[in-house]
């Protein structure tokens, strides 16, 4: 049988890379001929275990043999034990878990729930307004893509939907400013990831949430990229303490590579959708699911976020070792193994090239914007894999930086 080409798909991420992969496992995708390349987008941040974890997969295989979907007005018990095992790595200021199916479809929903308990609270439509940031990313469905603060993800989308202000990032001014008493929500991420790798800067989170005490506003953290131990914590917000979120979204590595989000709901929201409002074909679904609560237990523990800080700190070094060689990088950031290296201005504008360097050494990476080099090793990476890795890693900064 010929092998299949890419001719029938429809090319809504530009055009495909001629590397066709046929299988994965750990840390490693292998393409048609055999060649192992470390896939340090983890999955695009799904396999947040590695590829092929031996325990999802077993526990998909039993899955699929018990119910492998359910219509949403059921229960099962898989699901049950989802939410009760993520439950249990909660802050107490959250009570409810949404299953839902992705990211986008999770921020869709916490949009929803936020602007319908505004209106259960007598308020018109011009105080339901959503303050998002600048540099921001949150789907891309017409909602979330308008609350993503970035023009050149909302050109040809228009016209977009109203109720959305903007604000610049780690501004406490900005934002003090910018709320009032027609926000309903105030929507952050606490590490922004296609912003360019950038956290919240220590206090900012808290001021964000006293302003939403103080109008009456809820606090939305979108922990899509940075929730599920990789930032080294459960949650990213986690390092500032006293932060006691009203909605959380989760996704991407919640079910440690197949499709599963939630909105995870606090007390002050956990009314605001009623029967009919809401609703989702996928979302919960069993195989899913089950899936999810092993990746929640995995990633809640104290070895896997050891290991996370460990590693992050180990690259972050050879990052930093790297520069003061070459003089590539103005800024190495983030959290954990949410690792961004800003180019300096030398070679600004120039980290797709990086990023090809870098896959004919055999190491898949992302960019963070165009002068960003984004790292999203898996969350159990080795020792081995880390060594490997910075080999492989070391030969492509170096041809790039030659070129």
């Amino acid at each position: 049988m010929a092998s299949p080409d890419a001719e029938h798909l429809f090319r809504y991420t530009g055009e495909f890379s001629e590397t066709i992969i046929s299988s994965a496992g750990g840390a490693y995708v292998r393409d048609r001929d055999g060649r192992e390349i470390l896939d340090f987008t983890s999955g695009q941040m799904s396999a947040i275990l590695g590829h092929a974890h031996p325990e999802i997969v077993a526990t998909v295989g039993e899955a699929m043999t018990r119910l492998d979907h359910l219509h949403s007005s059921f229960l099962s018990d898989v699901v049950l034990e989802f939410a009760s095992a993520l439950s249990a790595l909660l802050p107490v200021s959250l009570s409810r878990v949404l299953p839902l199916s992705t990211g986008a479809e999770s921020n869709e929903a916490a949009i929803k729930i936020v602007r319908k308990r505004a209106s259960e609270a007598d308020r018109g439509p011009e105080e339901r307004e959503i303050i998002t940031f600048e540099g921001s990313f949150h789907g891309r469905t017409l909602a979330t893509v308008t609350a993503t603060a970035q023009p050149k993800y909302q050109e040809g989308f228009e016209p977009l939907p109203g109720g959305f202000t903007y604000c610049p990032f780690n501004d406490p001014e900005a934002i003090e400013a910018a709320i009032s008493d027609r926000t309903c929500a105030v929507m952050l991420e606490p590490v922004q990831g296609e912003g360019g790798v950038t956290p919240a800067r220590q206090g900012f989170l808290r001021h964000v949430q006293d302003l939403c005490r103080r109008h009456d506003a809820l606090l939305v953290l979108d922990e899509i990229q940075s929730g599920m131990g990789r930032s080294g914590k459960f949650f990213a917000h986690e390092w500032e303490r006293g932060i006691e979120p009203d909605v959380v979204t989760m996704a991407k590595a919640l079910a440690g590579g197949l499709p599963m989000g939630a909105v995870l709901v606090g007390a002050r929201a956990a009314d605001a959708l009623s029967a009919g409002t809401h609703g989702s074909t996928f979302g919960g679904n069993p195989v899913a699911a089950a899936a999810a609560r092993v990746a929640v237990g995995l990633a809640g523990s104290s070895d896997l976020l050891a290991n996370v800080v460990r590693q992050g700190d180990a690259f972050r070094m050879f990052l930093n070792r790297i520069d003061s060689e070459l003089g590539l990088f103005a800024d190495v950031r983030g959290r954990g193994l949410l690792i961004g290296a800003e180019l300096g201005e030398a070679y600004a504008g120039k980290a797709g090239a990086l990023v090809d360097a870098c896959a004919d050494e055999g190491v898949i990476v992302l960019v963070a914007g165009p002068s960003v080099l984004r790292l999203l090793p898996p969350l159990n990476i080795s020792d081995e894999d880390v060594s490997e890795a910075t080999q492989r890693m070391e030969r492509a900064f170096r041809a790039f930086a030659a070129s």
